[in-house]
């Protein structure tokens, strides 16, 4: 577990460490893990790719499914006018097969032919729908659509692979454990701004747990918390420390994958509650580029762009640029306050040859929020009134940046290696000032101040070797991984006199300055280096998964007050056994066993150091991928039994205590389906029982706090249809249910439960003219209705997230 320093103060004890018949149809088709090109009967051009085989079972059914159904087995992303397949239907494709072979048999009878027209794409032909003088017959490419490819068969807000719960590229209904995937379709349509709206809508996951907080993307998943130890980019760890954890941009993200349960056996340390994934955004194929300009409420300006293509003719070299700017306020505090943030993100692949792939990948971002929230502390009377912070010492900037690579080798058609590394930093200073007393005749305050100062430093490097064979009529996906990461704080907190603050105008009476380091100073690493192993083993409809890993943990902290130092060193074994069954209709029943250990530097009140929290779960479940219709749902039930969690100390919030045990039982429900005629939708029931099973005696039997036992989010979108009087419009709703919570350890009183409305209206003005062709116009709201609602933790009560309102002018060419 990541290392964590106890703060003096409660208003920062919540973070210790946060796409005609009689005309041509253009599929874009991007090769994810197969080159598409090889000689075949229908095929006019070929390039020249090895081909990869794969197991095709496409039964002959409509040619819209059928296409459908190709894309999703083949792992490409594929968008076509479903009208101009009317009618036909596809020959059935069964066995281990190329895809060009593939779709040569798919296409048999139809009286459609394909050709490549690049390594990447495919052009599927109808040779009646002309004819040039002399009677050949020639193709008309029509409706040719751009398409990025991500590698993981996505569609709309459909994905059908993921890397994040097998580090292989996997099928999503051959991973024994529950996984969501929010597709970069999905983060545009609700214009998420923070990674904790991204995951809003997903099984399992509690947002708003401290109320609205624009510094931290704080959530928990399963009950358990996930802000220091559960958050990866790109495949890595991406970790937090004491006041300094590194923000995520949604605009440089393609997707995100939340991966639920103990996942130490493939990542090492982390939470028991599972993992949330952000893959960045990649060098493209296709050249491409977007400008966008916002407004919104609280003074919320931003301008980002997003940009990539190939370099040389030869497409050995891609590019990607990121680029973002925001001027905004932030609600919820007293004098103003910022939410400001500029970004930049680079990206290049090198492809010297059709074995070898590298990414370099980097970033750098400035951010400021404000450091202090309103809240207030629970005495029961009922007349509690939120604390908030004047703005004119209450600000937490952050500088940080990364810089890294992706690298894959294909040494043949057995062994692969790959090498991901990344070195990122994150300087985090806080500033914030505490209102001592406010004298009642002159409206006064005396206050005082706070001061953190975080320099966080993570180096993390995964090389893996990835062997793919079969022994006899047995599968085998082999993985072998050897990953170190290397963790290192510098810090220290202050305390001091800030100027007197007259509350009649609003403003300080003096300067306020910066005290120094008098309360702690502080330095830490962490090393871990890990040796893991996974079979993925394929007998007939059979999946066995098995993964096993070695840990072993190195953590200094040195109090450089006090002249102490505490060593702590952890090694642990970890585990994952599933086995999964894939019936021919797409319906695949999983069961799985899994374990997970963080360790935990500092100590309790009394100077005791803390265990290695640790945590098993069994889970149970069944994946739904419908054979030619576009949709993924699950269902899944789990048990967790942690032992030794980190909480705060109830006798004095400065400190933390370790649980003995604590039991999270429940099941999860999910839903996302492209219906077609342009409507898309994602849907999540979440049911938890989290109790308390040992430890301390008051509290055995309870639920720890801010858990809510039910919860449910629905969103959708429709896009109105070409041929309809609304064409190009766009409609987005979403609500968001979370049951009521208890508000301190001991379960005294609840919170009520409430229900936010999430909105979208877009417009496409191509459908206008086309001399406007790439413009669009898009308004998100959030918390629509502006309820207004608190939430408690640990005996703090936050205000919740108000209504926000962004509108968006975009040019895409």
């Amino acid at each position: 577990m990541t290392t964590r320093v106890h703060l003096r103060t409660r208003r920062l004890r919540r973070h210790y460490l946060g796409g005609v018949a009689g005309k041509a149809l253009v599929l874009g088709l991007l090769a994810a893990g197969f080159g598409l090109a090889a000689p075949a009967v229908q095929a006019q051009t070929t390039a020249n790719v090895a081909p990869t085989r794969i197991a095709f079972d496409i039964p002959a059914q409509d040619l819209n499914g059928a296409i459908l159904s190709f894309a999703q087995k083949a792992g490409v992303r594929v968008f076509f006018d479903t009208s101009k397949f009317g009618g036909r239907r596809s020959t059935a494709v069964a066995g281990s097969l190329s895809a060009p072979e593939a779709l040569g048999t798919l296409l048999r009878g139809t009286g459609l032919t394909y050709r490549f027209t690049a390594p990447n794409r495919v052009t599927i032909e109808d040779p009646t729908a002309s004819v040039a003088a002399g009677g050949a017959t020639v193709g008309i490419e029509l409706d040719t659509i751009d398409v990025q490819g991500e590698g993981n068969g996505t569609v709309g807000y459909v994905a059908t692979r993921s890397t994040a719960g097998t580090k292989t590229d996997t099928p999503l209904i051959e991973t024994p454990q529950s996984i969501s995937v929010v597709t970069r379709q999905e983060l545009d349509d609700r214009n998420v701004q923070t990674l904790t709206e991204a995951v809003n809508y997903t099984p399992g996951v509690r947002t708003g747990q401290s109320g609205f907080d624009p510094r931290f993307d704080v959530f928990t998943i399963r009950g358990f918390d996930t802000t220091y130890n559960g958050i990866y980019r790109d495949g890595l760890r991406w970790p937090g420390a004491n006041m300094s954890v590194f923000k995520i941009e949604p605009y440089g993200v393609e997707s995100v994958t939340v991966l639920r349960g103990p996942s130490s056996a493939l990542y090492g340390l982390g939470s028991p509650g599972g993992m949330v994934d952000v893959t960045s955004k990649r060098p493209t194929e296709e050249a491409f580029g977007e400008v966008e300009f916002q407004g919104g409420n609280y003074e919320w300006w931003q301008g980002q762009f997003d940009m990539g293509g190939p370099i040389d003719k030869e497409g050995t070299l891609l590019y990607r640029l990121t680029g973002l700017y925001r001027d905004a306020g932030s609600p919820n505090t007293l004098g103003g306050g910022v939410n400001d943030m500029h970004f930049i993100a680079p990206a290049v692949t090198w492809k010297p040859t059709d074995q070898t792939r590298i990414t370099f990948l980097g970033e750098y971002q400035e951010s400021e929020t404000p450091a202090s929230l309103p809240f207030f502390g629970w005495t029961g009377t009922g007349t509690e009134t939120f604390s908030r912070s004047p703005g004119d010492y209450n600000s937490q900037p952050q500088e940080q940046w990364r810089i890294g690579y992706l690298a894959e080798h294909d040494f043949n058609d057995v062994f692969t290696f790959r090498q991901t590394l990344r070195y990122g930093s994150a300087d985090t200073t806080v500033r914030y000032t505490s209102v001592y007393d406010i004298d009642a005749v002159t409206n006064i305050a005396t206050r005082g101040t706070g001061y953190v100062h975080d320099l966080l430093d993570s180096f993390v490097v995964d090389n893996q070797l990835q062997a793919d064979f079969a022994t006899g009529a047995i599968e085998h996906k082999l993985l072998v991984g050897l990953d170190y990461s290397y963790l290192s704080l510098d810090g220290g907190i202050g305390f001091g006199e800030a100027s007197d603050f007259n509350f009649n105008t609003g403003q300080p009476l003096g300067p306020t300055f910066d005290p120094g380091f008098n309360y702690s100073r502080y330095r830490q690493t962490q090393s871990q280096t890990g040796l893991y192993i996974q079979e993925q083993a394929k007998f007939d409809r059979w999946i066995v998964t098995l993964t096993g890993r070695q840990d072993w943990v190195d953590s200094k902290d040195e109090d450089l007050l006090n002249y102490t130092a505490e060593n702590i060193d952890d090694s642990e074994f970890t585990g994952r056994v599933g086995l999964t069954y894939v019936f021919d209709n797409g319906i695949a029943p999983y069961v799985t066993y899994s374990t997970s250990f963080a360790p935990n530097m500092g100590v309790d009140i009394n100077g005791n150091p803390f265990a290695p929290t640790t945590a098993k779960q069994i889970e149970g479940g069944v994946k739904y991928a419908p054979v030619g219709f576009d949709g993924y749902f699950t269902a899944a039930v789990f048990q967790i039994n942690q032992e030794n969690g980190l909480v705060t100390d109830p006798t004095d919030p400065l400190f933390q205590v370790q649980t003995a045990e604590v039991r999270a039982r429940g099941f999860e429900l999910e839903a996302v389906a492209n219906l077609g005629a342009g409507l898309r939708v994602r849907g999540a029931y979440t049911y938890l029982d989290l109790t308390n099973v040992a430890g301390d005696p008051e509290t055995i039997g309870l639920t720890p706090s801010g858990q809510p036992q039910n919860a449910f989010a629905v969103w959708a979108d429709y896009q109105f249809q070409p041929g309809t009087r609304l064409v190009g419009l766009g409609l987005g709703l979403g609500v968001r249910y979370t049951g009521a919570t208890w508000g301190d350890p001991l379960n005294s009183f609840q919170n009520d439960a409430y229900t936010l409305v999430d909105a979208k209206l877009s417009y496409d003005f191509s459908y206008l003219a086309p001399t406007l062709k790439g413009w669009s116009f898009q308004v998100n709201a959030q918390n629509l209705l502006d309820e207004e609602y608190v939430t408690c933790d640990a005996g703090y009560c936050y205000m919740g997230a108000p209504r926000t309102v962004i509108a968006g002018l975009k040019y895409r060419w």
